[in-house]
């Protein structure tokens, strides 16, 4: 298992760890339900190292991952970005990717564990292109602000930069302490939050800024529990839980952010346009509201059924503080996924009932900041 670069640090401050895709990532702090408060009240600060980091170089670095990925890349300018998947020919998904260019090279942030492939599947197809691939998960670390107040917690760290306004957008910061700083606007859990690429030599005391912040705004330190629970609520999907080597882009329900139905040809194209031209996807990725759920919400992969007939399964679920029960995104029959459909979830203790709910199942007062194509 890859180990977090500040274990000790999250150690000395109470972080609780967990095995996440082979990586290392910090469960919680001691105390879920304030860090859960925090991201969906104030402002958490997390660390996400753990996720996946490569850069592409070189001259023809944009026209070939122009070539490779599902969105615009050739028409990003410096300090951009956007949010993409890399599918094979087929148009299954093999990850999907947050791209940020910057002055010289392309940083790809996607889910941990994955590194290896993606660095070989790119590879893979650079002929006589003039592109490097390079693993920079150990040299740069990544930590991140979210909730609705990550702007002020991090107007209050006195940076000296103004913070990047479009989702995606990213500037370049030469610290006198703490170097080669990289900041991205990326709500991650539909409200809004800011990811910080740095030197691993400068991450701890970037975390304490990061985490004096949210102190600052009321939050305070966070780990992936409470994060995940989030993101369940917001029913935004994440690869490696509801979106794997068997899916296509629009049954998870990433057209409009992620898909750009105009750009020329790329790795998968012909599939994916023709899902557009002709036809729906058989399943779609939907929110699910269980609310007897009290003492433990469905766990992932348990089949949905409805009128005696297998319609669904489920990818991810959690225990909602927000709404009371259980929620889960799943995927479902195409002639059984509209709001208010009901389904049932089937086990030897009884059967629980469910409905299918508009998305998202807690929104933030209906601000959505996710990058849009």
């Amino acid at each position: 298992m890859g180990t977090l670069a500040l274990h000790e640090f999250h150690h000395q401050i109470g972080g609780r760890f967990h095995e996440l895709h082979g990586m290392e990532a910090v469960s919680s702090y001691g105390d879920p339900a304030a860090e859960y408060q925090a991201l969906r009240s104030t402002a958490g600060a997390i660390d996400l190292s753990f996720r996946s980091r490569i850069c592409l170089l070189g001259a023809d670095r944009k026209k070939f991952l122009h070539g490779q990925v599902t969105n615009q890349v050739n028409e990003l300018a410096t300090g951009s970005g956007c949010y993409a998947a890399l599918v094979t020919a087929k148009g299954k998904m093999q990850s999907d990717l947050l791209i940020h260019c910057l002055e010289d090279e392309l940083l790809l942030d996607f889910e941990p564990g994955l590194a290896s492939a993606i660095a070989q599947r790119l590879e893979r197809y650079i002929i006589a292109d003039d592109v490097q691939v390079v693993d920079v998960g150990e040299p740069y670390g990544h930590l991140s602000l979210q909730g609705p107040a990550a702007r002020s917690a991090l107007d209050l760290l006195d940076l000296g930069i103004a913070a990047p306004a479009a989702a995606c957008g990213s500037i370049h910061l030469a610290h006198p302490t703490l170097g080669d700083l990289y900041v991205v606007r990326q709500p991650r859990l539909g409200s809004e939050g800011f990811d910080f690429f740095a030197p691993a030599a400068a991450l701890g005391a970037l975390f304490d800024k990061l985490a004096a912040g949210a102190r600052a705004v009321g939050g305070r330190a966070v780990g992936w529990d409470a994060f995940e629970v989030v993101r369940i609520e917001g029913t935004i999907p994440r690869f490696g839980a509801d979106m794997d080597e068997t899916t296509l882009p629009p049954e998870a329900g990433l057209e409009s952010r992620a898909i750009s139905y105009s750009k020329g040809c790329y790795i998968g194209q012909e599939v994916i346009a023709r899902i557009r031209t002709y036809g729906q996807v058989a399943r779609a990725i939907r929110g699910i509201h269980f609310p007897g759920a009290k003492a433990g919400a469905p766990a992932r992969g348990e089949k949905l059924h409805w009128g005696g007939k297998e319609i669904g399964h489920i990818t991810s679920a959690c225990l909602s503080p927000a709404l009371g029960g259980g929620v889960a995104l799943a995927y479902l029959r195409r002639e059984h996924n509209a709001p208010g459909d009901e389904v049932e979830v089937r086990s030897a203790e009884g059967t629980l009932a469910g409905v299918v709910r508009t998305v998202p199942f807690q929104p933030f007062g209906g601000v959505d900041t996710a990058p849009r194509n």
